[in-house]
């Protein structure tokens, strides 16, 4: 969509940041559900996992005309976050 104004691409971008907090929330819930069905937290931490999601999203940045690095650099920033948060879960589940 071709915007005729700055406060057009503004409220376009408010508009897709809502969109981005909305799908965070969703994951954050779906990040807690994983950390019932964690055995331990070498499984939370999933090295294998992050690097599989990581190429993922590389690829789908490719394809959808968004570069690649920093979607890989957002993308491993939230996944950090989200372990640690999944590793609180997980030990209070096991406490």
């Amino acid at each position: 969509m071709i915007c005729s104004s700055l406060e057009e691409v503004r409220s376009n971008i408010d508009r897709i940041d809502n969109e981005i907090i909305k799908l965070i929330a969703e994951r954050t819930d779906y990040v807690k559900q994983a950390s019932y069905f964690k055995k331990s937290e070498s499984g939370v931490k999933a090295p294998n996992r992050v690097e599989a999601v990581i190429q993922k999203v590389r690829e789908k940045a490719l394809e959808y005309g968004a570069n690649p690095d920093m979607v890989e650099t957002l993308y491993r920033e939230m996944i950090s976050s989200f372990i640690n948060m999944e590793m609180d879960e997980f030990r209070k589940n096991q406490g």
